[in-house]
């Protein structure tokens, strides 16, 4: 099948995510043009890129619009992680609002189809287990989480009133919990904490009794999953639920950590944070039959890829990882 070469604009593109996202859209020959502003991102995310003749870098606040001439628009900014979301709370909502505003105006003048990567989190602290497409949530709205789970349903919104009024060609993917090499070490989530306090030989800290429960996905999978979304026919939108649908809680995550690690790591348990959801797990029906896509890495598999990338890490950076890279952010 012949690949016909786009232009692709990757908001969020030196982060988790968007780097990878950037590295499998080149090696499908597409252009790419990443955007990130670096707070959550990282240059070295993306350094192997730059001498790629399809790859280009723009430092840019996606709250302040942005002019440049693509085909197609994966909108993947935005920080992620409780640790990064609640450091600015008002900055994070304007950029799942504003920033949805801007790329959405972008994607209305050039008519290019457009992707929001919108979360899980849209379903809050959930009633319905798993979660379908269909359920709309269980969301405080003045919490501290409020800022990125109300800013990401905002922007759903937004784009289905563009789709609506102006007949926009939208995409909207839920993605759940996932993990892989180029995780910041400071993001607060569970995976790269496990790790960096196993490979420390640190207590690996636990919320609540450990019991909740959550579902990974590898990187790679979740990749697959966004690009196959963005492929599917112009009438399907989603949003469509991404994510792996083996379950687990956490503590049996921390235990498989400390065990793939080698770690004399003692569990400790911590107070739960107000509004963390009891049970996460998609229901991924959808994706399955219009995606023909469901994860393929196991979580043997991909802890140990992430372990492996975390240990580099360390290496690299002396073993004071966390000092390194947040004195590199900005």
């Amino acid at each position: 099948m012949t690949v016909v070469s786009k232009r692709i604009l990757v908001t969020g593109g030196a982060g988790f995510l968007g780097s990878h996202l950037c590295e499998a859209l080149l090696e499908r020959g597409h252009d790419v043009l990443c955007v990130d502003n670096y707070f959550t991102g990282r240059r070295a995310n993306v350094a192997h890129l730059l001498g790629h003749a399809n790859f280009e870098v723009i430092r840019h606040d996606v709250t302040f619009p942005l002019y440049v001439e693509v085909d197609e628009i994966y909108n993947l900014a935005c920080p992620a992680s409780p640790v990064h979301y609640q450091h600015d709370p008002v900055q994070t909502t304007k950029t799942s609002v504003h920033g949805a505003i801007n790329m959405l105006g972008l994607a209305k003048r050039l008519r290019a189809k457009i992707l929001q990567a919108s979360t899980s989190e849209v379903y809050g602290d959930p009633v319905v287990h798993p979660q379908t497409e269909d359920y709309w949530g269980n969301v405080n709205p003045i919490g501290f989480r409020s800022c990125y789970d109300e800013g990401k349903r905002c922007a759903e919104t937004l784009f289905f009133d563009y789709h609506r009024q102006h007949d926009l060609r939208i995409k909207v993917a839920r993605i759940f919990n996932t993990y892989g090499p180029r995780m910041h070490p400071d993001d607060g989530r569970v995976v790269s904490n496990f790790i960096m306090q196993a490979l420390a030989g640190a207590p690996i800290t636990i919320y609540g009794e450990g019991r909740q429960t959550r579902s990974f996905c590898f990187v790679s999978d979740m990749i697959d999953g966004l690009i196959r979304l963005m492929e599917t026919p112009d009438d399907f939108t989603g949003p469509v639920n991404l994510g792996n649908p083996v379950e687990m809680t956490i503590r049996e995550l921390a235990e498989r950590i400390v065990s793939l690690t080698g770690s004399r790591s003692e569990l400790v348990f911590r107070p739960l944070p107000t509004d963390d959801p009891v049970q996460r797990r998609p229901e991924i029906s959808l994706a399955r039959k219009v995606l023909g896509w469901e994860p393929d890495v196991t979580l043997e598999r991909g802890l140990e890829a992430t372990v492996a990338y975390f240990a580099r890490l360390r290496a690299e950076l002396g073993g004071d990882a966390h000092r390194a890279l947040n004195g590199e952010a900005g």
